[in-house]
């Protein structure tokens, strides 16, 4: 998305869902680590946030990474909400294919912040249209 966000809330709790989304499906390739440098870039997480973050998640169950980043997600405005959930949607097709299991994550992800799906996927999608309009502007 377009704008950055410095509410750490809505960093952690973002970083939280991309870990539970690429390691969801037991794999993450290369589109997927490229992803999440991009969201990390995009959205201005400093390290210090993210070695926070890596710090939070280790030993913890995959429940209990669910409900901390839950918990700070809905902390956030609906704004926020709908952006980290266009980052995990785009996140999501970033492997060209959407696995049941990540499916089934960002569903019930998106019921437990009342965000609606239709809201992410047009979200997605004027913010792919903006980037394509961006790009088209350096090529010209």
């Amino acid at each position: 998305m377009e704008t950055t966000h410095q509410n750490i809330n809505f960093q952690l709790g973002l970083l939280h869902f991309v870990h539970l989304l690429v390691t969801v499906d037991g794999q993450v390739n290369d589109r997927e680590r490229e992803a999440i440098h991009a969201i990390k870039r995009d959205e201005e997480i400093p390290g210090t946030i993210f070695h926070r973050f890596v710090r939070e998640i280790t030993g913890k169950t995959e429940q209990q990474v669910f409900l901390k980043g839950l918990e700070m997600l809905n902390r956030c405005s609906e704004e926020e909400r709908l952006c980290a959930f266009v980052h995990l949607y785009r996140l999501a097709k970033a492997d060209d294919q959407l696995d049941m299991k990540e499916i089934k994550l960002l569903l019930y992800s998106l019921r437990e912040t009342r965000i609606e799906f239709e809201d992410v996927v047009l979200s997605a999608q004027m913010a792919l249209a903006q980037e394509q309009a961006r790009n088209q502007r350096w090529v010209a």
